[in-house]
C-alpha cells in the first residue's frame, strides 16, 4: 500500500540506514555489547511506526544524500515496512539478551545478511516482500 500520508523518502538514505543496521547487528553477534540491539528497536519504532522524517538518523542520513546529489526519492511505504521488520527483529534481540537466552542470533544473522545486500546491491528483501504482499492480496 502506497502511504501518501508521508513524505517521499530518500531510498539512499535508507541504504545508510542499512549500513547502521549492518553495524549495529555486527556488534551483536561478535562482540559482548548485546545493549546495541536496543538501537534497531527504538529506529524502527521511530521510522516504522511513526514517521521517517522524525528520527534523526534518517534526517542526517537524507541531508547528506542530497548534499552529494544522490537524493532518489520513493513512496514510504516500503521502508515503513522494512522498519517494523527490525522493530521486531531488535525486539527479539533485545528480550533475548535480557532473558540470558541465544535465540536473539537468529534475527541477528538476518539483518546482518539482508543489510549487507541492501548496502551492496540495493535490493531491500522486506519492500520486495511488502510490495509481492499487496499484488498478492490484489488479485
Amino acid at each position: 500500500m502506497l502511504r501518501f500520508d508521508i513524505a517521499p523518502i530518500c531510498s539512499n538514505a535508507y541504504r545508510f540506514q542499512a549500513a547502521m543496521s549492518f553495524a549495529v547487528a555486527a556488534l551483536y553477534l561478535f562482540t559482548p555489547y548485546k545493549w546495541v540491539a536496543l538501537l534497531l528497536v527504538l529506529g524502527g519504532l521511530l521510522r516504522g511506526f511513526v514517521s521517517p522524517h522524525k528520527c534523526l538518523s534518517y534526517r542526517l542520513f537524507a541531508g547528506l544524500s542530497g548534499k552529494l546529489g544522490l537524493a532518489k526519492m520513493q513512496n514510504a511505504g516500503s521502508k515503513m515496512f522494512a522498519d517494523k521488520v527490525v522493530f521486531i527483529a531488535g525486539a527479539v534481540m533485545a528480550g533475548s539478551w535480557l532473558a540470558g537466552s541465544e535465540i536473539g542470533l537468529i534475527p541477528a544473522t538476518a539483518i546482518l545478511i539482508f543489510a549487507a545486500i541492501d548496502l551492496l546491491t540495493g535490493f531491500c528483501a522486506a519492500c520486495w516482500a511488502y510490495g509481492l504482499w499487496y499484488k498478492l492480496k490484489a488479485a
